[in-house]
């Protein structure tokens, strides 16, 4: 496979303090708690100097404090997965894993990551984008497209504040709701197939794992709640071609926003084994439930292994 370029060598790495940054203060800290939990004890059990870090607002003088040289992140949502901690930690010359400020800020604002999928040619699902509640209710009868529509914030992840709305009363419901989170509201011509997720990993398509969620859709709780009953199928049972298309499609979202390390996106195969990119996940989540390790156990990546290659490409990117 490729490799992104590190600021340090694999030796250099081991000497390394490595600082694991969880937690965090958006909505998804309780699964970021979960993920930097599980990094931390995969890279201590690889032999790095690991030290657990809490973000918060006192995180520069944490870093300093705890002479961290390397950052591991593991932080999910706003101020973490949207560019804020990667610049502040640009200026801090502190190296990180994942993509840079600016594919991090793009892939989190799902409008703007749109726009950059539609100037490359990757297929997503058509939209409207309202800058208020009140826009969007204004439009309802005048979407360019039909119900059943699909409603979110623009600047949320995990499916947060996301409803599948099949009725006018469903959309104003969901609007109003939608509203709460950060962004635009972002309304989305609903496109009905399978749902399926592909991996990427330093520039290389690591293969596609379809989720069948007990519920409507793969929401949060079907996401991250025990016993949800959702079930994950690797390698996604899919003809060869549609399989190919899947991978391509997200390596060239990868490409297209400019990422770096890992990345996983969202993906519909519809019937006719048309291929609709949903959005993609710059930070993915690295749980016991989370899908780029099982893409990458998959390919006979261990869960250890995983989080070390991420380590290995930290760098800075400004």
């Amino acid at each position: 496979m490729t490799t992104i370029r590190s600021a340090f060598t694999p030796d250099e790495l081991k000497k390394k303090r490595v600082g694991v940054l969880y937690g965090g203060l958006s909505t998804e800290r309780e699964v970021s708690l979960r993920t930097g939990a599980a990094v931390a004890e995969a890279l201590r059990s690889k032999g790095y100097d690991v030290v657990d870090i809490d973000v918060g607002r006192d995180l520069p003088a944490r870093l300093t404090a705890e002479k961290v040289e390397v950052a591991w992140l593991a932080v999910h949502g706003r101020y973490g997965e949207d560019g804020c901690l990667q610049g502040l930690l640009e200026s801090m010359f502190i190296p990180y894993t994942g993509s840079g400020v600016l594919a991090s800020a793009l892939g989190m604002d799902k409008v703007y990551a749109k726009q950059v999928f539609v100037a490359h040619g990757i297929p997503t699902p058509a939209y409207r984008a309202f800058r208020d509640a009140a826009s969007a209710l204004a439009e309802a009868g005048s979407l360019p497209f039909p119900f059943p529509v699909v409603v979110k914030p623009s600047r949320e992840g995990s499916s947060v504040g996301v409803h599948i709305c099949k009725t006018r009363e469903d959309y104003e419901a969901a609007v109003k709701d939608a509203e709460k989170y950060a962004g635009f509201l972002l309304v989305e011509q609903f496109v009905k197939g399978r749902e399926v997720q592909g991996g990427v990993l330093d520039n290389e398509a690591l293969g596609v794992i379809e989720v069948r969620a007990a519920r409507e859709f793969y929401d949060y709780e079907a996401k991250y709640k025990s016993g949800s009953g959702t079930q994950y199928l690797f390698p996604a049972p899919l003809p060869p071609d549609q399989y190919a298309r899947v991978n391509e499609v997200c390596l060239a979202a990868h490409k297209a926003l400019g990422c770096s390390g890992g990345s996983r996106s969202d993906v519909i195969v519809t019937e006719g084994g048309e291929v609709f990119l949903l959005e993609i996940n710059t930070l993915p989540g690295m749980t016991a439930t989370s899908l780029l390790p099982k893409i990458a156990a998959g390919r006979g990546i261990d869960f250890p292994t995983l989080c070390e290659r991420l380590l290995q490409g930290a760098s800075l990117k400004a």
